[in-house]
């Protein structure tokens, strides 16, 4: 088969594309793509626990780690321990993190908006539809 018929080799192409479109637009307010999966989980909630993070966003716990450190440099988010289990961390957005919740959403409004600009409707649906069926990721070994 040839690469650029390969469904990794488009994914792949497809996603570096836009991480890296968003990466732009983003930078002008100190945030990264992967940093606003992180925070974009937390404005929805009061708080998560780490391993929490991991499983919504589906990366490894190490990887939410040092995501956590630069979000927490930055004055983004806050670990709290639990007073009751000190071995569990509550992960929460400060007061400066929610305040880019209205600022990144725009952000991303307009990404969305075009890098779906040359689609119908009808197929900005069946393509999410379908990426929703891959990353669910029920394949045979």
């Amino acid at each position: 088969m040839e690469l650029k018929e390969c469904i990794n080799f488009l994914l792949s192409a497809a996603q570096h594309n836009v991480f890296q479109y968003l990466n732009v637009k983003l930078s002008s307010l100190g945030v990264t793509p992967s940093q606003y999966s992180v925070l974009s989980c937390l404005w929805g909630r009061s708080h998560a626990t780490p391993k929490q993070l991991a499983e919504i966003l589906g990366i490894e716990t190490s990887t939410v780690s040092g995501l956590l450190d630069r979000l927490q440099k930055n004055g983004l988010i806050d670990r709290i321990v639990n007073s009751e289990d000190r071995r569990e961390v509550q992960v929460i957005a400060t007061q400066k993190g929610r305040d880019l919740e209205g600022p990144v959403t725009k952000i991303i409004d307009e990404v969305n908006a075009e890098v779906l600009k040359s689609f119908t409707p009808e197929e900005i649906d069946k393509l999410k539809n379908a990426l929703r069926v891959i990353a669910a990721g029920k394949f045979e070994a």
